[in-house]
């Protein structure tokens, strides 16, 4: 037996069905509209009220969840940016190593140039 899951309304449902509601002058016109959209009145009294304090837009819609935490997003941010620059100072010795070899070899060459010269008759 499969077990029920709650329907979801989206906010623009909501404040369509709200809107749609208070367009009903007919008496019996609510009722219909309830029974057509599957939608008991206690939910309606609900979305009147959220609309009428304005939580049904789409701009305020509401993450569920804990809050994000200011002070650790920073922590993280912090961590990140030590870690890339450990990484970059990783890199700057391997390339002055890389720098030292190249000057060294560069050295060696210029003194066999001298020793070539005299070398080949």
């Amino acid at each position: 037996m499969a077990t029920a899951k709650r329907r979801l309304i989206a906010n623009a449902d909501k404040r369509r069905i709200v809107l749609a509601a208070a367009a009903c002058t007919k008496p019996g016109e609510i009722g219909a509209l309830m029974r057509r959209e599957g939608v008991y009145s206690s939910a309606l009294a609900t979305w009147r009220r959220q609309y009428a304090a304005g939580e049904l837009s789409d701009a305020t819609s509401k993450k569920r969840g804990p809050k994000a935490d200011s002070a650790r997003a920073e922590l993280k941010q912090l961590a990140l940016v030590t870690r890339e620059r450990d990484k970059l100072r990783v890199q700057l010795s391997n390339a002055q190593l890389v720098i030292e070899v190249q000057k060294k070899v560069a050295a060696l060459l210029e003194q066999l140039d001298p020793l070539q010269k005299f070398a080949s008759p």
